[in-house]
């Protein structure tokens, strides 16, 4: 409606005109905020195509993300995700940590599902792989890292974190955090998070390597729980290791626990 227009008539009920966009109502001057229709801009060839990226339209990839990672995963066996830097080096004491930890997960009958890149995650999927077992990467389209590493059998690349990390959750039973930035704290507190809050149950967190997660933990202890913002009980949620037998124990009676429950 331009200024030079007289409002619409009211309709004969009384009720202002109304127009609507799918399942959206429109009125007043929000009316004709759109000049074509959503099947116009999908069959005409020759129409704007910034349309594909407005918000509604992603939802639309939102939701496909999840119905393909719920699709791939949803056979997986019992599974264990390991987490850690993308940065750290072959060879060097946590990349070989990792490896024994992806080995001995699939010793066990556990899948290793990692974020899919290198450092600790290609670690962990590499000895998975080399033992046999099932060997997942769940990663994420970033600018400045590389795609999946060689090892993964089983790979999904995910636009959106949220997506990634509810396969993480949903299809792991446990967490196994080894030295990490700001990914790996990212995927620790929310999986303490949700194990607080009772969201999961039964899902142990292991942080492996004590002279790099001990200072966290202690203050954890110190700070956060003498401050009373959390429960004594809440220290109990994390388990700090420097033994690879000790961490796939931890993992190996949580699970039972669990299978005993149900």
């Amino acid at each position: 409606m331009t200024e030079f227009e007289d409002p619409p008539a009211p309709t004969p009920d009384g009720q202002e005109p109304e127009r609507f966009k799918g399942p959206v109502r429109l009125r007043g001057d929000q009316r004709y905020q759109t000049t074509s229709t959503t099947d116009q801009r999908l069959l005409d060839s020759r129409g704007p195509s910034d349309w594909v990226h407005t918000d509604p339209w992603r939802v639309l990839r939102i939701q496909a993300e999840f119905v393909e990672g719920f699709g791939a995963l949803a056979g997986l066996p019992r599974a264990v995700s390991v987490f850690g830097s993308a940065r750290t080096k072959r060879g060097t004491k946590y990349y070989q940590k990792a490896e024994e930890i992806g080995a001995a997960l699939a010793e066990e009958g556990f899948a290793v599902i990692t974020g899919g890149g290198p450092g600790i995650m290609e670690a962990a999927n590499k000895g998975a792989k080399k033992a046999g077992g099932l060997s997942v990467g769940l990663g994420i389209e970033l600018p400045f890292e590389q795609g999946l590493n060689r090892y993964v059998d089983l790979g999904i690349n995910f636009r959106y974190f949220f997506a990634r990390k509810t396969m993480f959750v949903k299809y792991s039973q446990a967490y196994i955090c080894l030295p990490g930035g700001f990914g790996t704290l990212d995927e620790l507190f929310e999986a303490l998070t949700l194990v607080q809050t009772k969201k999961v149950t039964k899902f142990p967190v292991v942080l492996f390597g004590s002279e790099y997660w001990g200072g966290l933990a202690e203050w954890i202890r110190t700070s956060v729980a003498e401050a009373g913002n959390i429960s004594p009980p809440d220290l109990n949620l994390l388990h700090v290791t420097d033994d690879v037998d000790d961490a796939i124990r931890v993992v190996h009676d949580a699970y039972a626990a669990w299978e005993a429950a149900h």
